[in-house]
């Protein structure tokens, strides 16, 4: 996030929720936004296929279509530009790629924009209208912009959106990805993508390796990128990738095309799973490691808005289970590593701080009680609550021309629904913790897929039918709930139930630069089970 919960709560006019069910998902800042629309009258925008809690709090609703985000985003920049809305001192100052975007956005007016997103060009002009006249404006999205062919591209656009309202470096606005999981921001920063080391120093870099094999006592360190999830998956069916460890992950219920994503597991030589409960892929391993709970786990967490917090044990481990650290660091010693050993977690801290710009000056003795948000480059710094204030990282912010791709596969003849997937409040990730929960099974336990009323009528399908859903990958059995929380023609599931797994039926396909499936639009038929 560019921002912070506090400023985005207490200084935001306008709120522009896109892709994220904000309420059921990030609660605690759903609160927050929902205190703001009622105590101070911050106004609302949501941009979401389905009729999610967060509606009822919203000035205006957009149902777009899933899979046309670059489409209504467009739409509403076009109506900025062409009524003269758009802050120009900013967009003079503080950017460049002006004419070039200009030219995109302006092949895509509000009735055209509609007539791709299923929505009315008024609504349209309505949120362009909204959003020029209610400054500072945050922009908020989650998976529901990133998991598509084109989530690099829905990015891109939407931090054209904030720059063109010159809503980015201020209090109340910024570009702000909420987030899926509770450090999955910190695991990035530490370097768990293929491509990058800490604090996103590139592997391609041969500075950045050579001062990752002096810290660590090495030579000769592959700089190459490696591979992507997915591109695991395909590796292992094809055998050139033998073996996997897989840590806190269960890619048996999370990965898309889950039939696939089976048998590449078991054409994998050698499986590890390191986890803390036995999940449908640690099933599938020939080895589980057993690792700490957050409850029981001593170190640092990182979250949405960039902020570094301690996480301490609240109950003892539980019999062989092990620190994460410890056991990677005894695998490896056991393989013949003999460098650095750690003893402790404030030992990988002081590590981090030396090899870490961006984590410089998060020392063990700085953190306390409140945290301290990166960027913070020495221990002198306070840290940085709101990223570009003044300018842009890289100097001026560039406005990218983006065109609307449809997704990888759309409803026809004889899948002629749009399936979508998401979570519930009362369930996370692939349940492996919350299912465990009797509390929360009791208020929600069991996977249903959403249809719109008219759909149900047409299909002959009553509330609570036991119906059957099938992609051209897979077909689950699913209980009916039908209402008007859908548009017609969607179908909508939460994936967090091995019962009825919603991957079963989802889609491999990949954004080309992120890399990530398509997990929120792919083709389904429904009938009667």
């Amino acid at each position: 996030m560019t921002n912070s919960f506090d400023d985005l709560a207490d200084d935001a006019q306008i709120y522009f929720i896109i892709g994220s069910n904000t309420t059921e998902n990030h609660p605690v800042l759903g609160m927050r936004i929902r205190q703001a629309v009622k105590r101070r009258g911050a106004k609302l925008i949501l941009c979401d296929p389905r009729s999610i809690p967060i509606a009822e709090f919203a000035t205006l609703h957009i149902h777009q279509k899933p899979g046309t985000d670059i489409a209504l985003l467009n739409g509403i920049m076009h109506v900025l530009i062409a009524e003269d809305l758009y802050d120009k001192k900013s967009i003079e100052e503080r950017t460049e790629g002006f004419e070039e975007f200009k030219a995109k956005v302006m092949e895509y007016p509000p009735e055209r924009a509609a007539h791709i997103c299923g929505v009315t060009p008024e609504e349209i002009v309505q949120a362009a209208h909204m959003m020029a006249e209610n400054r500072p404006g945050a922009l908020l999205y989650a998976m529901g912009i990133t998991q598509h062919t084109t989530g690099h591209q829905n990015v891109v656009t939407c931090a054209n959106l904030q720059m063109l309202l010159g809503n980015v470096g201020i209090p109340g606005g910024g570009v702000n990805p909420l987030r899926g999981q509770n450090n999955v921001q910190g695991a990035c920063d530490m370097g768990g993508l293929p491509n990058v080391f800490t604090a996103y120093q590139a592997v391609t870099s041969k500075d950045a390796v050579q001062k990752f094999e002096r810290a660590w006592g090495v030579t000769g360190m592959d700089a190459k990128v490696g591979l992507t999830v997915m591109e695991m998956m395909n590796g292992a069916e094809k055998g050139t990738l033998r073996a996997l460890y897989v840590m806190g992950e269960n890619p048996m219920l999370s990965d898309p095309d889950l039939n696939h994503a089976e048998h590449c597991l078991r054409s994998l030589e050698f499986l590890v799973v390191q986890d803390i409960f036995l999940t449908e892929t640690a099933a599938l391993a020939d080895v589980v490691l057993p690792g700490l709970s957050f409850a029981e786990k001593l170190g640092t967490f990182t979250n949405s808005e960039r902020r570094v917090q301690f996480v301490r044990p609240a109950v003892p481990a539980p019999g062989e289970a092990r620190p994460d650290w410890w056991i990677v660091g005894e695998v490896a010693r056991r393989m013949g590593y003999d460098g650095l050993t750690y003893h402790s977690s404030r030992e990988i801290m002081d590590e981090i701080n030396r090899l870490t710009p961006s984590y410089a000056g998060i020392t063990y003795d700085r953190i306390g009680e409140q945290g301290l948000q990166w960027p913070c480059p020495n221990t002198e710094h306070p840290g940085t609550p709101i990223l570009h204030v003044g300018k842009f990282s890289r100097g001026l912010g560039h406005l990218s021309a983006v065109d609307w791709q449809p997704p990888a596969e759309e409803p026809d003849a004889e899948y002629p629904f749009i399936f979508t997937t998401g979570r519930v409040l009362y369930h996370y990730h692939t349940g492996t913790m919350t299912r465990r929960s009797a509390g929360l099974e009791a208020i929600y336990h069991e996977p249903v897929v959403e249809i719109n009323v008219e759909d149900a009528s047409r299909l002959g399908i009553a509330d609570g039918n036991l119906v059957k859903v099938a992609s051209r990958r897979g077909e689950i059995q699913v209980k009916a709930l039908v209402s008007d929380r859908t548009e017609p023609g969607v179908v909508f599931m939460a994936w967090h139930f091995a019962e009825a797994a919603a991957n079963k039926l989802t889609i491999a396909a990949l954004d080309p630069i992120g890399k990530i499936p398509e997990y929120k639009v792919c083709a389904v038929k429904v009938t009667a089970a």
